[in-house]
This record gives C-alpha cells, sequence and structure tokens, in this order.
C-alpha cells in the first residue's frame, strides 16, 4: 500500500500538467513587445517599400501610378546600379575581412599579460562610441586636398599633394578603411571573449604532445573561436552593406556617382531628384543582398561550428 503511494505521489498530476501548459502558453506574451515592435517598424514598412517600387511615386505628391515592373527594368539598365552595387559589396566584404582580421590580431595580442594592456583595449575600442558621421568629418579633415593633414605632410617631404576622396579608384578604399578603423574594436571585443572562454587544458596538452604555436591556433584557437567568428562576420557583412554616414561626411557619393553605396544611392533618389519609386526599387534590391549574403555566411560558418 505505501507503495502505491509512492508511486502516485511521484507521478505529476493533471493540475500540474496544466498549470505547465497555461505557464508556457502564458510566456508567448513576453514575445508580443518584441513582434509587435519587428512588425510596426521593420515588416510593415519593408512590405509598404516593395509596394512603392511598382509605383512612380515622387515621395511627397498624394497621388500616383502603379507602372508594374517599370522600376526594375530601370534599375537593371542603369549603369549606376552596377557602380553602386559593386560599392556595396566592397563595403560590405571588404570592411568584413578587414575587421575580422585587424580584431583577431588585436584580440590575440591583447589577450596576453603585457603592458598597458587595458589602455591599449580602450584606445583601440574608443572609436566605436563616436558617431560613424563625425568619424567621417574627422578623416575629411585628414584626407582633404586642400589643408589636409595627409597632403601637408606630403608636401613638407617634397611630394606632390593627392586628390585622395576626389579619385574614383581611391575614394571607395578609403570608405573601406575609415569603416574598418571605426568598428574594429567590436570584433576584438568579441574575439577576446572568445578567447577567454577557452581552457588553458587545451593548450597545456598540445604543448606536451609537441605542437607549435601555430599548429596550435590552427587546431585549438580558430575551431573553438567559431561561434565569435560567426556573430563577427554575420554583424560586419550587414553593418558594411548597409554604410552610409561615413560616405556622406567623406565623398558625397561622388565624384559622380562613384563611390555611392545603395544607402546614400537611395537617399540621392528620394530627397534630391524626388523618385521615391525608383529608391524603393533600389531598397529592395539591397535587402535581398543583404539576406542572401547574411544567410549564406550564417549557414557556412554555423558548418564550422558544428565540424569544430
Amino acid at each position: 500500500m505505501s507503495e502505491l503511494v509512492e508511486k502516485n505521489k511521484s507521478k505529476p498530476g493533471k493540475s500540474a500538467k496544466k498549470r505547465g501548459i497555461s505557464g508556457e502558453k502564458s510566456l508567448w506574451w513576453m514575445y508580443l513587445p518584441a513582434v509587435l515592435f519587428v512588425t510596426v517598424f521593420i515588416v510593415y514598412p519593408f512590405m509598404d517599400g516593395v509596394r512603392i517600387s511598382f509605383t512612380d511615386w515622387n515621395g511627397f505628391s498624394q497621388s500616383f501610378n502603379f507602372v508594374g515592373l517599370e522600376q526594375y527594368t530601370r534599375m537593371f539598365n542603369d549603369p549606376t546600379t552596377w557602380t553602386v552595387i559593386r560599392n556595396t559589396l566592397l563595403y560590405g566584404i571588404g570592411s568584413t575581412i578587414l575587421q575580422n582580421a585587424l580584431g583577431l590580431f588585436y584580440a590575440l595580442l591583447l589577450n596576453n599579460q603585457i603592458k598597458f594592456r587595458t589602455v591599449t583595449r580602450t584606445i583601440v575600442y574608443l572609436p566605436v562610441i563616436i558617431s560613424p558621421l563625425i568619424m567621417g568629418y574627422i578623416f575629411y579633415l585628414f584626407f582633404a586636398f586642400q589643408n589636409g593633414a595627409l597632403n601637408d605632410a606630403l608636401m613638407f617631404f617634397g611630394f606632390d599633394s593627392i586628390n585622395a576622396l576626389g579619385n574614383a579608384d581611391i575614394n571607395p578604399y578609403i570608405i573601406v578603411l575609415v569603416n574598418t578603423y571605426q568598428f574594429v574594436g567590436i570584433a576584438m571585443i568579441i574575439y577576446l571573449a572568445g578567447l577567454q572562454g577557452i581552457s588553458k587544458d587545451f593548450y597545456e596538452a598540445a604543448e606536451i604532445d609537441g605542437a607549435t604555436a601555430f599548429q596550435q591556433f590552427k587546431k585549438i584557437t580558430l575551431p573553438m573561436l567559431a561561434p565569435s567568428i560567426t556573430i563577427n562576420v554575420v554583424i560586419n557583412i550587414i553593418g558594411g552593406l548597409k554604410l552610409f554616414d561615413v560616405i556622406v561626411a567623406l565623398t558625397g557619393g561622388g565624384p559622380g556617382n562613384a563611390s555611392q553605396s545603395s544607402s546614400t544611392f537611395m537617399y540621392d533618389l528620394y530627397f534630391s531628384r524626388q523618385d521615391a519609386g525608383y529608391a524603393a526599387t533600389q531598397g529592395v534590391l539591397v535587402a535581398f543582398i543583404i539576406l542572401i549574403l547574411s544567410l549564406l555566411a550564417l549557414w557556412y560558418f554555423k558548418r564550422k561550428e558544428i565540424e569544430a
């Protein structure tokens, strides 16, 4: 008899199950604010942008016409579109490669017990807290053709001055470098967190087996940093592909459209040319590019995490 009582006590009653189910249902209400926020400020504006891309709306008038795929045909026949796509990919992929390479280098260096480690970390991270627009203006004063710090230095040492920001072959790469300089601190912090989560026992065992420093980096550090690499790559790609502020401050998208990104080109189309329908079409394109590249990066590096 006592055994039956004990068995009945160990089995959860119907009331307990109901409480568990009702508790799980109540958790869904906690998602509601986030779902509403995403719906109102992301999903709805995007869907409305897709609708506008099928119109000839100028961005201000109350009336507009639906023109079907006319804006998309125009977009793919516009030579500026391909310049913008090239620049956007350069800003996104170039910044991602440099930020991750430098961020990992800083993290490996500053993970060691060296002098002024905390000060150096602060200096590397400090540009992150500055507005990208302000950072762009700071570097504009450095690269400016007239009275810029770079040209003043070149002329002091007897070299000819250069118009770096006015050169269509150079200024996209300057934008990548400035963006990398500003946000490399984020990559560094994420990699530092990953490095500090790796047990020293792995390295001690590798040293006993005679592994070199490079072999330890390749076989232990990189695989264990796979989650950090995934986070950094996805964040950097998204940030680079939607680059706007620093371009406005440094080149304004010029000369001509030589350094335009998708974001600056959309801004120019909407506010300067009053061509909202075409701007929305460009927005759909860049959203598609960001989605595809982000998902590919996430898929690839998640596979690396599993293999590691």
